[in-house]
């Protein structure tokens, strides 16, 4: 969808009572999503692949242990590629509003038990017919929440919808209440997340605005905070964690993307950050407390 049209349709959703603006929000969510349920599970199991490399080159092994997920999302998808393959015994998943949907968690039942039939875990009979091991803590904010002992914290793309005052909060909950040596390991996009779906903007469209002007184009169902990777960074430090490993990627020079960037008149608030620094993408991040 043209981003301008998108954000007209974010903006009416926003003038509604939040009970309807997100029932209606949910409902043109799943009336535009085409995606087959395989297409669904593909860049989740992607991503899980990737997370799986980087704590076995730190040596981390998550069998039995408990894991926390910031940001649910609409299917357990990542949770259940922990208890199928990593072997962990629980996921305490945690999300702001309430995506998941029994029916296509029936579906994604049946996918799990026919790839993996030896270590799918048993159908709670209720709670959305989860897998069981999986705890879904819907309408939840976790910093407000008494956290399980666990081995890792994990987020996939959830981080840049966050605000920095909350991040830190975060942050400084995890270094205080989480067992001493327990890993955090987050997949962020900080990208301008209109690029995904209307290719005519620049990934970094969104760094030619003041945090004022930025603030009356974007609503609470398209939040997105605009941090560069040194704040990210700066961020996890100042809370008192270790900086285990830090990816990301840039725009080759030679494409399109990077021509995009290139025409964007870069804000004032960015101007100290480097080009790479402004165009890091697919940030991964893995953190000890």
């Amino acid at each position: 969808m043209n981003h301008k049209r998108k954000t007209q349709l974010f903006h009416f959703l926003d003038l509604l009572p939040r009970r309807f603006g997100f029932a209606l929000y949910h409902t043109l969510q799943r009336l535009a999503d085409k995606k087959s349920l395989p297409q669904k599970i593909q860049p989740a199991e992607a991503t899980f692949r990737n997370a799986q490399t980087i704590l076995q080159q730190h040596g981390i092994n998550l069998e039995s242990s408990s894991i926390i997920e910031i940001g649910s999302g609409w299917l357990p998808s990542i949770p259940y590629f922990f208890l199928s393959e990593a072997k962990v015994a629980e996921v305490h998943t945690y999300d702001f509003n309430q995506h998941y949907n029994t029916n296509a968690i029936t579906a994604l039942n049946a996918v799990f038990k026919e790839r993996f039939p030896k270590s799918f875990p048993p159908i709670q009979p209720n709670n959305y017919g989860l897998a069981q091991g999986v705890t879904y803590h819907p309408k939840t904010n976790l910093i407000h929440s008494a956290l399980p002992n666990s081995a890792l914290v994990f987020s996939r793309f959830v981080l840049e919808h966050v605000t920095p005052e909350d991040l830190r909060e975060m942050h400084q909950k995890f270094k205080k209440e989480l067992p001493a040596g327990t890993h955090i390991l987050h997949f962020i996009s900080p990208s301008d997340h209109r690029a995904h779906s209307d290719r005519s903007l620049s990934l970094q469209d969104f760094l030619q605005y003041s945090e004022a002007e930025w603030n009356k184009i974007q609503t609470k169902f398209d939040y997105h905070n605009r941090l560069r990777l040194p704040q990210y960074l700066s961020l996890f430090k100042g809370c008192a964690l270790e900086v285990l490993s830090v990816s990301h990627d840039n725009p080759d020079p030679e494409s399109k993307r990077y021509q995009q960037f290139k025409a964007v008149t870069v804000h004032d608030d960015f101007k100290d950050f480097t080009e790479e620094e402004l165009t890091a993408g697919s940030i991964v991040v893995l953190l000890k407390t």
